[in-house]
Order: C-alpha cells, then sequence, then structure tokens
C-alpha cells in the first residue's frame, strides 16, 4: 500500500453506535423536521431532474443564505457540513503554513491538520476555567502565518469567550497575516452574531452549520462567510457538484419556510437548560454551564457513570479523555431530560 506514514499514524475521529432509550450523545435536535414541511418537501422532490447536475457550487443556496444574512452572496460558501468548509481552510491558509487551535476544542481542526500537513498544527491548552490564554496564543500568533481556529461558543466546553478577548486575538493575528476562522455552530443558542465583527476584519471567516438548530444533521449541510476576496480563493477548492440537488431542495424550503420551528426550539433548549441546571444544582451534581445545546457533568469515576446511564437506556458522551471527569449531555425534549434527571439522580453515588 502507498498510504502515507503521517495518515498510518493518525488516530480515527471517535464514535462508537449504542443501544440506547434516551439519546443525549452528539448535540443534534431531537425533533425531526415537521411532518408538514416533509410534505412539502416530497411533492418539490418529484419535480427534480435526478438526470442533471445541481447547481455547480450551491449558488443558489448562497443567493438565499444572503438575503436573510444581509451579506454578499458572493462571500458566502455552502459545503456538505461545516467540516468539510473547515478542511478546506487548512488547505487554503495552513498547507505549507501553519495551523493553529486551542485544546480542548472540537477534534476535527487537528485532524484535518494531521492528515494535510502535521509539522504545523499548534495546539494551546485552555486555562483551567476554559478561559482564552491571550498572552501565549498572541506569541503563538507572531510565529509565521497560516489559519487559527477558534469555536465560540466553545466544545466541548459550552463557554462563551468574551467578544473583546476575540477582538484582540484578531487584531494580533492580523498583524501577521492570519485567516482567522470563527466556528459559530451554537451561537443560535448563546445569542451570539460575529457577523459585524467579520465585516469589520477582511482576515476573519465565520463558519456555521444547519444540523444543530435547524435540526438538519442528517441532511449535511453548513456555510461560511467573509469577505468576497478571501471566500473567492477558498471556493477555488470546494469539489465541483458537491451539494445533491436533494440537500439544495431541503435547505431551500428549511429557509423559506422554516423560521418558525427553528425559533421554537431555540427558546425550548434555553428553557430547559436552566431547569436542567437547577435540577443538577438541587441533586449536588457538579457541572460546567453552558450557553450551548449541550453541558458538561463532572464526576471522579466518569466511566462507571456512563455505564449506569447507559443500562438506564440514557446515552451520553464520554469526554474525560479531553476533561477529566467530564461527560457531556445533549439538551432532549422535556421528557427526555425528565428521564436523564431521574436517572442521574438514582445513580448519583457515582
Amino acid at each position: 500500500m502507498s498510504i502515507r506514514p503521517e495518515i498510518k499514524a493518525l488516530g480515527a475521529y471517535k464514535f462508537e453506535a449504542k443501544a440506547y432509550q434516551v439519546k443525549l450523545d452528539q448535540n443534534e435536535s431531537p425533533y425531526d423536521l415537521p411532518q408538514a414541511l416533509k410534505e412539502k418537501l416530497l411533492e418539490r422532490l418529484l419535480n427534480i431532474p435526478f438526470n442533471r447536475y445541481p447547481d455547480l457550487k450551491a449558488e443558489s443556496l448562497s443567493d438565499l443564505l444572503a438575503q436573510k444574512l444581509g451579506w454578499p452572496a458572493k462571500g458566502i460558501l455552502v459545503g456538505p457540513g461545516s467540516n468539510t468548509l473547515l478542511r478546506r481552510f487548512v488547505e487554503g491558509c495552513g498547507i505549507g503554513q501553519r495551523v493553529l487551535t486551542l485544546h480542548p476544542t472540537f477534534s476535527v481542526y487537528s485532524l484535518d491538520a494531521n492528515t494535510l500537513d502535521p509539522i504545523s498544527l499548534s495546539e494551546v491548552p485552555l486555562n483551567d476555567d476554559f478561559s482564552l490564554p491571550l498572552k501565549t496564543l498572541k506569541a503563538e500568533l507572531a510565529q509565521g502565518t497560516g489559519v487559527f481556529f477558534i469555536a465560540n461558543p466553545a466544545a466541548p466546553s459550552g463557554n462563551l469567550h468574551p467578544e473583546a478577548e476575540v477582538i484582540s486575538l484578531i487584531e494580533a493575528a492580523k498583524e501577521h497575516s492570519w485567516t482567522v476562522v470563527i466556528d459559530e455552530a451554537y451561537h443560535q443558542f448563546s445569542g451570539t452574531d460575529y457577523k459585524n465583527i467579520v465585516k469589520r476584519y477582511p482576515n476573519v471567516i465565520s463558519v456555521r452549520t444547519f444540523s444543530k438548530a435547524y435540526g438538519l444533521a442528517g441532511i449535511r449541510l453548513g456555510y461560511c462567510f467573509g469577505h468576497p476576496e478571501i471566500i473567492g480563493e477558498l471556493r477555488k477548492t470546494l469539489t465541483p457538484f458537491g451539494i445533491s440537488s436533494l440537500q439544495l431542495e431541503t435547505l431551500k424550503l428549511v429557509l423559506s419556510e422554516g423560521d418558525e420551528f427553528v425559533e421554537r426550539y431555540i427558546a425550548e433548549v434555553k428553557s430547559e437548560r436552566e431547569r436542567i441546571f437547577k435540577a443538577l444544582d438541587a441533586l449536588a451534581i457538579p457541572y460546567k454551564p453552558s450557553v450551548t445545546n449541550f453541558f458538561l457533568i463532572l464526576s471522579d469515576e466518569p466511566a462507571k457513570l456512563y455505564q449506569a446511564l447507559l443500562d438506564k437506556g440514557i446515552l451520553v458522551r464520554r469526554q474525560d479523555h479531553l476533561i477529566q471527569g467530564a461527560l457531556r449531555v445533549s439538551i432532549g425534549t422535556p421528557s427526555e431530560n425528565d428521564a436523564f434527571l431521574s436517572a442521574l439522580a438514582a445513580i448519583k453515588a457515582f
């Protein structure tokens, strides 16, 4: 085999399917697309010419998003999942230069960097309270150039980095010609929006997903936006016809008629999040506050707690390989959250 040694040395993205009754492990929406919208989508699919290629680079979706965002269509890229766009940033801005990110954070940043150019990656540890190590990051930014990934809200910790601190890092990056990618996958749940910052800085790109607040994880779509000049260069890295006609029609429908469904879900997440935190306080269960649709609970014996929850049908995600003692829990429906809290109360000795 001619597989590169660097690829053989890499670990794979870790995920193992488990049997469950309540699924709280992947930060998905617990709600499927409403039946009425699905029926409209089926009508649209009947009129799709399956023998024809779709838009070359999902231009019709860029146009729709431009209207919703108030952003130039030439400054928007749509990809088959935001994670595929992250790889494009590594290809376009990192190879032969540098990739800078934090630890712990979304693992795809480092996976892509190690796959494409393993020597260039720098992972700076977050402070113990998950805050940004500004001094260390600015020192890294002073060393060469490349692409800097920062998730805000952060994952897997779920906290929000102060805007002033992010701007100070963008200013430092600008001095050394870095591209800054702000991953806003969970921004709807925190009520934050970096659009004005992206507008102000030509070296900043925001990347977003339709897998979380929009509840379209199974459709695999995400997008990014920035100044048309940098997006135009990155557009060259996209695979032609990379978004299928099925994906195009689904998102066109949801963008035009799904706002009420999405807004209702976001409001429920915020309400349930506060209810869960109050219940955890009452149970004296240690946890990390979050502004997203997930949170961390902490245990001295996370493996035992994970299995005890699973034995009761509750599937969560182990994160203790990244954060000591941590299990990540997605916010589900009210009844799913009740089941999780009841199970946790019964086994809280862990």
